[in-house]
């Protein structure tokens, strides 16, 4: 449907009727300081520990207001027989904000979260060489830095966050399978009672003849071997014979 003709103009001053009709209000700055939105681009600040020197905020600045000097060290190496590294190391990093746009495309570019927005906007100066701030002022104001806004409570988990919780989970698992496999008790010495449940101590072999406990093994007897002569003036053995003074038939004597 389209509007129809001086709907336009209907709106402007339907606006007009509504503020004519509030108080006037007066911000008593600088004895009160205004209230600024959690996003407001005052100046940056700098967290120089994470600063690797990759020099990608100065080169992608418009306005080239970024001044960074550095130099290299060299590490020695970690382990016996490792080869030495080298890294940058930060001597200078300064801002012209009076030549900054503010735009915020140095802060975006940062991939080591190095640079961010602070509130503070007082910073006027009587010479415009003074707007040149160095590393120690940037400190400074890295400390104003207002916290990060909670996240959303369906947003999805931080893949830092996910990776750092699943590495942790690893490790927890490791460190249990590990305490399993260990023995739980040390081996008792021989003829040591045991607890209830581990195994018996050995126990002294009995003494052939000798009496055993009720349902322990019987003394070995004597065998006798089937179809054998039986010992002299003793029974005969199953299947065999009976020593006589005759001879057995065809025999000699």
């Amino acid at each position: 449907m389209a509007p129809f003709p001086g709907s336009g103009l209907a709106k402007g001053l339907a606006v007009t009727l509504r503020t004519m009709t509030k108080k006037t209000v007066t911000a008593q700055y600088p004895d009160v300081q205004p209230e600024l939105p959690p996003r407001t681009r005052g100046v940056i600040g700098l967290f120089e520990e994470n600063c690797t020197v990759c020099m990608l905020c100065a080169r992608e600045c418009p306005d080239w207001c970024i001044y960074i000097d550095s130099h290299k060290e060299t590490v020695p190496a970690a382990t016996p027989g490792g080869r030495e590294r080298s890294r940058n190391v930060l001597d200078r990093f300064a801002i012209d904000f009076s030549l900054c746009m503010y735009c915020g495309i140095c802060i975006e570019v940062c991939p080591f979260d190095a640079l961010f927005w602070s509130p503070e906007f007082e910073y006027a100066e009587t010479d415009i060489r003074d707007l040149t701030h160095e590393r120690d002022k940037l400190r400074e104001w890295m400390w104003t830095v207002p916290e990060p806004p909670a996240l959303d409570a369906r947003a999805e988990e931080p893949k830092e966050v996910g990776a750092a919780r699943k590495a942790a989970d690893k490790l927890a698992a490791e460190q249990a399978a590990a305490q399993e496999a260990q023995p739980a008790e040390a081996p008792a010495a021989p003829g040591a009672p045991t607890a209830p449940g581990g195994p018996a101590a050995p126990s002294s072999p009995t003494t052939p003849g000798a009496p055993t406990a009720p349902g322990g093994p019987a003394a070995p007897s004597s065998p006798t071997t089937p179809g054998g002569p039986a010992a002299p003036d003793g029974p005969a053995a199953p299947g065999g014979t009976a020593p006589t003074d005759t001879p057995p038939e065809g025999g000699t004597a």
